[in-house]
């Protein structure tokens, strides 16, 4: 009966290491280390694209620039995208992809990628604002500034 006994418990021990071999990458996903969390950038865009991921929620849109037309390079539209929580966690502050179709304009403020690549993070604590439906804010001016603006996720912007 003992012999049973410590077999089990090997088998208890050895299922248990799995377990935490297993959690481990599933617990470290990523840091954010591949952000500037020293700079926030304030950036004012109309949407093309929500991603939503379990892990990560993402907002792809392209920039407009400060005299509010979309801004250009190389003859294109620049485009961004923010990561943010995770999708059910986006969703319960009104963030899905109902409340941002493509054509939406909206203004947020991010963490940039510390590589300067067009991407960042949504800094935290802080509002998605949308504008009115085809409503930009003036050349210069952030969603928050428009009349009848919306924020999502927080009260401050």
């Amino acid at each position: 009966m003992k012999k049973q006994t410590k077999g089990w418990a090997i088998a208890g021990l050895l299922a248990a290491g799995a377990v935490g071999v297993a959690a481990g990458p599933a617990l470290a996903h990523h840091s954010f280390a591949m952000f500037d969390q020293t700079k926030t950038v304030t950036l004012t865009g109309v949407t093309y694209q929500f991603v939503a991921q379990a892990n990560h929620a993402e907002l792809h849109f392209y920039v407009l620039g400060p005299d509010g037309k979309l801004a250009k390079k190389d003859g294109k539209n620049v485009d961004y995208g923010i990561e943010m929580a995770g999708a059910a966690a986006v969703a319960q502050q009104g963030i899905t992809a109902a409340s941002f179709p493509a054509g939406t304009i909206f203004s947020v403020k991010v963490n940039p990628m510390r590589d300067g690549s067009n991407f960042g993070s949504r800094a935290g604590g802080t509002a998605i604002v949308k504008c009115p439906w085809k409503k930009p804010p003036a050349p210069g001016k952030a969603c928050d500034s428009v009349d009848g603006s919306e924020k999502l996720g927080s009260n401050t912007f």
